[in-house]
């Protein structure tokens, strides 16, 4: 791996940690009401961080010159992101009912957990049996 593919790996890895741990936070303000969940600035800082995060991704698939259309594992890490971010929009979107909005917050987490398996193993399975 070269040492751009490196660097961009780690920052990769790095915005994955810190997005999981906002989508947590901001999931448990959301279910307390918190005013900070719907400021401008947590916004803003969750969406730069996303912004960052899909970049690096594809930046990385570049310079490895890796494909979706050739390894089934990288299109399965795209489906599961599209279907994380349907699940995260409902979980915190206000308005909706708390049950609807529990369960898609879990199933995001689930979700996620299931990307990560996805990108440790390199098999669009991940650890699923």
């Amino acid at each position: 791996m070269s040492l751009s593919a490196t660097v961009l790996k780690q920052v990769h890895v790095t915005c994955v940690s810190l997005t999981l741990a906002g989508f947590v936070a901001r999931g448990l303000g959301a279910f307390a009401q918190a005013a900070w969940v719907r400021a401008r600035g947590t916004r803003v800082a969750s969406a730069a961080l996303d912004t960052v995060l899909l970049v690096s991704a594809i930046a990385l698939a570049l310079v490895e010159g890796i494909s979706p259309l050739v390894h089934s594992w990288l299109a399965a890490k795209i489906v599961g992101l599209l279907a994380y971010i349907g699940l995260g929009v409902v979980a915190l979107r206000p308005g909706i009912a708390w049950p609807t909005r529990l369960a898609a917050w879990v199933g995001a987490l689930g979700v996620f957990a299931y990307i990560l398996s996805v990108a440790v193993t390199k098999d669009p399975l991940g650890l699923l049996p």
